[in-house]
């Protein structure tokens, strides 16, 4: 057991460093300047002075290895640097508009896992009938609708029910409001976003709940206990389980521009937009730092409830 715990726990350093220098090459590889576009935002033409000025004052100047290594340790020590385009903290930018995309994603997950284990289990109870071909059905669906195309239907629907319902059109407001402050404002803003992601997301964990189910209905076991008429045995793969649980993060990127909700998705487009490297790596690592623990923790949990994978 404790040699599975750290060899989970080893894993995640080069994961981290692995995705921390694919990101660091990956933004001086995208073709401009952040410099030129703060300078050249006006119009005018461009002073080769200021840019090395701004090239200077942002640091962009020194040598690749000596940004990268403090990048890296930056984020070991939690200190995510200044913005290049807005020139504040990182962490205050980040921090703003955290509350409203990590609303969404929770609920998104948990409509996600609403719809994905009930269907996905049952599917596979009934393998090859009608309820499995629907179930099978809205899971492929769900995968091939792209996150945009949905989110457009979805406000086109609310429009159409709320014209033919209240003789006026009706769309949730853009500022966010906490949940304590006003529940039914903030739900309002959150609900549609959270169904559409949530929705979008539960297909591929449907699919991997049904696989699992299937293999498992295989099973010595469970063919042992249907001949002695006891409770069948239901047991969840954890690959299943990281999907429910991680489904949302990409798809913000895509839904918060489509509904027009300053989140971190949103903020994630504009820092590539700009080509502030600090305020996008920043956000990169912070994704991969939120999948690796969460796969950490499922890997971990599963471990503890499956003695198979704790010695096998």
């Amino acid at each position: 057991m404790y040699r599975y715990i750290a060899n989970r726990v080893l894993l995640v350093i080069p994961t981290l460093i692995g995705a921390a220098a694919l990101v660091f090459v990956l933004m001086r590889l995208i073709p401009g300047d952040i410099c030129a576009v703060r300078l050249g935002s006006g119009g005018g033409k461009l002073d080769p002075h200021a840019v090395l000025a701004c090239h200077t004052e942002l640091g962009l100047d020194r040598p690749l290895i000596l940004q990268f290594l403090d990048f890296v340790w930056g984020f070991l020590r939690l200190d995510f640097g200044v913005s290049m385009w807005s020139g504040k903290p990182v962490a205050e930018e980040i921090a703003a508009r955290l509350p409203v995309s990590l609303e969404i994603a929770v609920m998104a997950t948990v409509v996600a896992v609403l719809i994905a284990i009930p269907l996905g289990t049952i599917s596979a109870l009934k393998q090859n009938s009608w309820i499995d071909h629907v179930v099978r059905t809205v899971a492929i669906a769900g995968i091939a609708t792209p996150s945009f195309w949905l989110g457009i239907v979805s406000i086109l629907v609310v429009l159409d029910i709320s014209h033919a319902a209240f003789g006026a059109p009706w769309m949730p407001p853009i500022d966010y409001v906490p949940l304590w402050q006003d529940p039914l404002r903030n739900l309002s803003i959150v609900i549609l976003p959270a169904l559409t992601v949530g929705y979008r997301y539960s297909a591929v964990t449907m699919r991997m709940t049904r696989s699992a189910m299937l293999e498992v209905l295989r099973e010595d076991y469970i063919r042992t206990a249907r001949a002695k008429g006891l409770v069948k045995r239901l047991i969840i793969n954890r690959h299943a389980l990281k999907n429910a649980m991680l489904p949302v993060i990409g798809g913000l990127v895509v839904t918060e521009q489509v509904f027009n909700i300053n989140g971190v998705g949103r903020l994630f487009v504009l820092a590539v937009q700009n080509q502030d490297y600090a305020l996008t790596q920043a956000l990169v690592m912070l994704t991969v730092a939120i999948f690796v623990f969460a796969n950490l923790a499922v890997d971990l949990l599963y471990a503890w409830l499956d003695p198979r994978i704790r010695f096998g």
